[in-house]
């Protein structure tokens, strides 16, 4: 005959009331011991550049800054993909760092990545607003 756990649980009742209970107490102390942060540490690996041109046609601004930009972040080489998008008088590149990048890793490429930012902001054309 094979052992059939329903019909045991029902002829001891008290043997699984009392393992729940236990089960249950020990299941509220592992949650008031539970560590708890304000803040957890969490890194985020996406950044978004943003450029404005007042005035500048979407071909323009795709041409003369977000190839720049997309070309600046491509120099880091720690990124999972670069998207751009251009519109009539706006820029928006968004770049997301690999997933097996180091979480400690993450703050010294954003830094990088600001630095190669602020090397080609000179050379963007006139009037344009940005990066940031």
């Amino acid at each position: 005959m094979r052992f059939n756990l329903s019909e045991w649980a029902l002829r001891n009742r008290t043997l699984v009331l009392y393992a729940m209970i236990v089960l249950a107490v020990l299941g509220f102390m592992s949650y008031r011991s539970l560590g708890q942060s304000e803040d957890p540490p969490f890194t985020f690996k996406a950044m978004v550049v943003r450029t404005v041109w007042p005035g500048a046609t979407a071909e323009e601004v795709s041409r003369q800054v977000t190839e720049r930009i997309e070309k600046a972040l491509m120099t880091t080489g720690k990124y999972e993909f670069i998207r751009s998008y251009s519109r009539p008088g706006e820029s928006q590149v968004i770049m997301m760092a690999r997933d097996s990048l180091p979480s400690d890793e993450v703050p010294e490429l954003w830094y990088q990545v600001r630095k190669k930012i602020g090397d080609i902001k000179p050379t963007l054309p006139e009037g344009v607003v940005g990066p940031f």
